[in-house]
């Protein structure tokens, strides 16, 4: 697309980030090309010079949420309240026609790999260095770092290949850089994020790297913790196991989204697994590491789900026990390989399902929180609301899992790690108190 300049220097820039944590990375690295090329940016959109919108293509839910901003955001510019309006992102990138024979009101439309053209467009003569001008908001302890674009796996359901392409694998070397850049920006926490983790190297090295990749990310000055998210179960590389265990930085904590559970299912989604290997898998992370915190996700009404196929799933959570676990409404996706299927099972159904399941992980995770009263726990100070502090354990990633809500005589500051007692819980979230050592 060629470049749409605009007629006035552009000054104060809205970016609203709407989807999953590779979007988050994508903003945080425009918004730090738009500072460093002396562009304001404004929490609101009231006002702003530009609104620029990276939108989320993923599921129905989470389009109609992409387009109601978009159909906001162009309400305010016709009112006069904003000036130029852009949109980018996974949206953009699958739908661009159509949204812009919809939504004519929006300047420019971008795709996923698109977000340089937006600089072009706000300043023609910017500087570009996507890796030490990522924005991070002030007072962030932790920060995504993403080390792949794209997905090579043919999961019937997906639509992220058609949005985002194949892998493609960053380098260890540009990781470490970002890595180090974070770190020196006041980040303590990592949180590794792709579309598929596991996938990491195959392509640049001939073989899996994510093993190598921990063990160098783990030994960034100033990084106390790294978490690992969206590894993909099949083909799962067992050699980051040991290196997870062993690496005091790493946390004991890994995503693994498996989606279903019950063979047809997997058969159909094309996920190249089958319930008895996954359980065997997990077995084999719980053995290697100790006190692991699994997260999973799961996909409810698929077009073949029955209710046997659907029980299998509720016998497979209560079976596999995960600390933490989200469900997801199967939405079919134009161009997937599941589309033909349809979507046979209704709405209605698939919410009660939904709901059932997350029953039954609200009294797993409750009974594993009551285990751990009495506990000692290191925690991360994230805020203080009303004299208690909000922290997180290594079991809890950020946005998705639980907090721990703790009491302290000491004043605690945000990126602080400190060891609490932990003395109640609740079904997601724990509480504790902070222990004071060499105070005698």
């Amino acid at each position: 697309m060629n470049p749409i300049q605009i007629d006035f220097p552009t000054k104060r820039v809205n970016v609203v980030t709407l989807g999953c944590s590779k979007n988050t990375v994508d903003s945080e690295a425009l918004m730090g090309l738009l500072r460093k090329n002396n562009i304001q940016l404004t929490e609101q959109a009231d006002g702003a010079d530009a609104v620029i919108i990276n939108t989320c293509g993923f599921i129905d839910v989470a389009k109609e949420e992409s387009v109601n901003a978009i159909l906001a955001a162009a309400a305010m510019k016709r009112d006069g309240r904003i000036g130029q309006l852009y949109v980018a992102g996974c949206l953009s990138q699958r739908y661009m026609d159509d949204l812009e024979d919809e939504i004519p009101e929006v300047d420019a439309y971008f795709g996923v790999t698109d977000f340089g053209n937006i600089l072009k467009t706000i300043n023609p003569n910017h500087k570009h260095d996507l890796i030490s001008d990522r924005f991070i908001p002030e007072g962030s302890k932790s920060a995504y770092i993403k080390i792949s674009e794209g997905c090579d796996n043919p999961c019937s359901f997906c639509a992220i290949p058609l949005m985002r392409g194949g892998h493609v694998s960053r380098s260890i070397e540009d990781i470490l850089l970002e890595a180090a850049y974070l770190a020196s920006e006041g980040v303590k926490e990592l949180v590794i994020v792709a579309q598929d983790t596991t996938y990491y190297g195959l392509d640049l090295y001939g073989k899996r790297a994510l093993a190598t990749l921990l063990e160098k990310v783990a030994q960034v000055r100033g990084i106390e913790w790294v978490r690992l998210m969206y590894a993909y179960p099949a083909k799962f590389p067992l050699d980051i196991l040991p290196v997870i265990a062993e690496q005091p930085t790493i946390c004991n904590y890994l995503d693994m989204p498996i989606q279903h559970v019950s063979d047809p299912v997997l058969k159909s989604m094309r996920r190249g697994i089958t319930r008895r290997t996954m359980m065997g898998l997990i077995e084999k992370i719980r053995a290697a590491v100790p006190d692991i915190a699994l997260r999973t996700t799961l996909i409810v009404g698929y077009p073949n789900e029955g209710e046997r196929e659907f029980e299998e799933m509720m016998e497979f959570v209560a079976e596999a026990q995960f600390e933490r676990l989200g469900v997801f409404a199967y939405s079919p996706e134009e161009n997937t390989t599941g589309y033909p299927l349809g979507d046979p099972i209704p709405a209605e159904v698939k919410q009660e399902r939904i709901a059932r399941v997350m029953e039954l992980q609200r009294s797993i995770s409750a009974a594993k929180n009551e285990s751990l009263i009495g506990r000692r726990e290191r925690v991360m100070v994230e805020s203080e609301t009303n004299g208690e502090y909000i922290c997180r354990s290594y079991r809890d990633a950020p946005e998705v899992d639980g907090e721990v809500y703790v009491t302290s005589p000491l004043k605690l500051f945000p990126g602080e790690f400190v060891d609490v007692e932990i003395t109640d819980a609740v079904d997601y979230d724990l509480f504790g108190e902070l222990v004071q050592t060499g105070l005698m």
